[in-house]
């Protein structure tokens, strides 16, 4: 649709009643029709002949009256809040007409505007978004992130997050950025308890900050973790050397849902958890006591897992259908199990001592090492000496 067409959808974002560029300016001033808020329409000046819409309809109205100015051959011009692209129009529009129909001039957005009050920088920030969205992923988002943003609306408002926090990271300091870049912008210090008692515009950003965290003191992203840096039994956990080559094997992505079956004492799933914090991580263990463990664990290092205490397969029926999968204990029928629910594109990655069964895995995986690795360990007055872990098969594959 939107390459038959001779003009491209133009959507420009505005801060304060202000757009930023002059082919943010040219768009609006060439444009036939005018879509936005109320708010945005009462900002822009254009003339007279223009068709000025007010966008109050659910997203299929507006689209059907794109389409049918698009078909009289008119230009489009959508007016929106700071970055469009940025949990913004854009998303929308492009899958509706295709991201080539478009022509997007953005203004800084409300996080980064939200952010700049406070002087904090934010490329190491979460940010979620409650606007237009339930509630509960953004919070899955950032409950446990040192630096966050949240982007509010009238059905979930900020103190709304207060009190979904409230349980959950109650130790933040919080500041509320109301009507960004508006004549009346407001700035408001508090805690979480302050915020789910308060009573904010719920167009809002709110930012979150870990007080422990406020000063980064160097890089965080780590894995490979010593054993000695989880409860387990009796040896029962995947050496750091190779849960670090599994964990690169997993290519982790910043979302979606990853099992770890056979979980033991869950070093593999709380190090994905650490790793990517908006991942949905579910660690699967048919022992009482090493599911006991694994959620010990997982508070120690801070990571958000959940703990499914069953037999594998039986136990993942009612899990979401993976993007990840690490198999550290199980046979071959929970492989199978896995190959039969993973999403496509994902990846699986098990590991196994016995040759017999990782070359089965490697048939249906198609790739497989073996990992080998000496220890350094003292040997007295004698000096030191190389000490043999047992190799470990990693099979990898579909993706």
């Amino acid at each position: 649709m939107g390459n038959a067409h001779p003009h491209p959808v133009d959507i420009v974002g505005m801060v304060g009643g202000e757009v930023f560029g002059k082919a943010a300016r040219q768009a609006i001033a060439s444009a036939d029709v005018l879509l936005g808020s109320s708010r945005h329409l009462a900002h822009t000046q254009s003339s007279p002949t223009v068709e000025r819409l007010e966008l109050t309809s659910p997203l299929p109205v507006l689209f059907a009256a794109i389409d049918e100015h698009r078909r009289q051959r008119r230009r489009v011009c959508v007016l929106a809040s700071g970055d469009p692209g940025f949990f913004g129009m854009t998303r929308s529009l492009a899958d509706h007409l295709g991201p080539t129909a478009l022509r997007v001039h953005p203004a800084p957005s409300s996080v980064a505007l939200a952010f700049a009050t406070q002087g904090w920088s934010w490329d190491d920030a979460t940010v979620a978004s409650a606007h237009g969205r339930a509630l509960e992923p953004a919070i899955a988002a950032i409950a446990a992130a040192p630096k966050a943003a949240v982007l509010t609306d009238p059905t979930n408002p900020p103190e709304a997050v207060g009190a979904a926090l409230l349980q959950q990271s109650p130790e933040r300091d919080v500041v509320v950025v109301s009507r960004i870049g508006e004549d009346d912008e407001s700035v408001h210090h508090t805690d979480v308890a302050g915020l789910a008692a308060g009573r904010f515009d719920p167009m809002s950003v709110v930012l979150l900050r870990d007080p422990a965290h406020a000063v980064p003191v160097g890089p965080t992203i780590r894995w490979g973790r010593s054993e000695d840096a989880f409860a387990h039994r009796d040896g029962m956990i995947t050496k750091a050397e190779v849960r670090a080559v599994a964990l690169g094997k997993l290519a982790l992505h910043p979302t979606g849902v990853m099992w770890d079956v056979g979980a033991g004492s869950g070093s593999v799933g709380i190090e994905a958890a650490a790793l990517a914090p908006q991942l949905q991580v579910f660690s699967i263990e048919r022992d009482a006591q090493d599911a006991a463990r694994i959620a010990t664990n997982a508070a120690a290092h801070d990571a958000r897992i959940t703990v499914v205490t069953d037999d594998a397969p039986d136990a993942l029926a009612d899990l979401p259908d993976p993007d990840r999968v690490f198999i550290g204990g199980g046979g071959i029928d929970v492989l199978d199990e896995c190959l039969n629910r993973l999403t496509p594109g994902g990846v699986i990655v098990a590991t196994y001592v016995v040759l017999d069964r990782a070359l089965t895995a490697h048939a249906r995986l198609g790739n497989m090492i073996q990992v080998r690795v000496d220890r350094c360990v003292p040997l007295g007055a004698l000096g030191v000496r190389m000490e043999p872990i047992n190799p470990v098969f990693v099979c990898w594959g579909p993706a």
